[in-house]
């Protein structure tokens, strides 16, 4: 059974199991927002894996491309693939592709003209997953997260600024040090304004030091990506070293930021939450 308010788009099977569209109005974003769900088949109450999109995607990208189903279909684990943020002709966006639309950033902005509805932290961290589990029956005690690029982001720091919401989070050629990558301080200022403390907030490598984790993390990157400079990963394994967070970190040669890179290790995070989720 599903909330009152929330419209099925559109619905196919895919490895058994169901795969939807659904669109709802956000009391959140203050807009209508789209997400996908894969629910496998002849399970009750699965655990549910959240998978955040980079920069410039939207929910389908990763629904059509990363070839995740298959996996979950085998471990029994449900997906929601969420959008990167609200979306409309009356919702602030901006020329470039690093803020606004498509660039959300997986946290609630502050200042103007960002803040009436990018609050995808709000979103993603509590009402979508509050939504979903109800209309789908998924289980609010085993989820996760995963992420690629800015959606690596928004799981290291969602999962950490949560962890009474997330059991397990992991990340592929994730951001995990905006604050101190001159994009990512431009992002940051203008949704958060100019202080830094606010931007540690949402700094994975700020954030394992202040907060630390209960469990471990998962890290994928290619060592031929082109963003990898604004990346920087080991920058990361160092924070999780000094926390004394334990951080599998996994360095391919030859692959880069596309999305035949997240289908290459995409089965290897499911099988890595599903563990945990159980």
């Amino acid at each position: 059974m599903q909330p009152s308010d929330l419209s099925t788009v559109e619905q196919r099977g895919c490895h058994g199991g169901t795969h939807g569209v659904y669109r709802h109005a956000s009391a959140a974003t203050g807009c209508e927002m789209t997400f996908s769900v894969f629910r496998p088949a002849g399970i009750e109450r699965p655990p549910v894996l959240f998978y955040l999109s980079g920069l410039t995607c939207t929910w389908e990208n990763a629904t059509t491309k990363a070839g995740a189903q298959r996996y979950a279909a085998e471990h029994g684990i449900a997906l929601v693939f969420p959008d990167t943020s609200p979306r409309g002709d009356d919702i602030a966006d901006d020329d470039g592709w690093q803020l606004g639309q498509g660039a959300g950033f997986y946290l609630d902005a502050t200042e103007k003209p960002w803040a009436p509805h990018f609050a995808m932290e709000r979103y993603c961290a509590h009402e979508l997953p509050d939504m979903v589990c109800e209309a789908f029956g998924f289980d609010t005690g085993r989820m996760g997260l995963t992420g690629h690029s800015m959606g690596g982001h928004g799981a290291l720091t969602l999962a950490m600024r949560h962890p009474d919401r997330f059991r397990s989070v992991s990340g592929m050629a994730a951001i995990v040090a905006p604050s101190r990558v001159e994009w990512g301080q431009g992002a940051l200022a203008a949704y958060l304004g100019d202080d830094p403390q606010a931007w540690a907030e949402h700094d994975a490598c700020a954030l394992v030091a202040s907060r630390g984790w209960r469990h471990d993390i998962l890290l994928d990157q290619g060592l031929a990506d082109g963003f990898y400079a604004g990346l920087r990963p080991e920058w990361f394994a160092a924070a999780c070293a000094e926390a004394k967070v334990p951080l599998t970190l996994r360095l391919h040669a030859d692959y880069d930021h596309s999305y035949y890179f997240v289908q290459s290790v995409i089965g290897d995070h499911i099988t890595w939450h599903a563990e945990r989720l159980k």
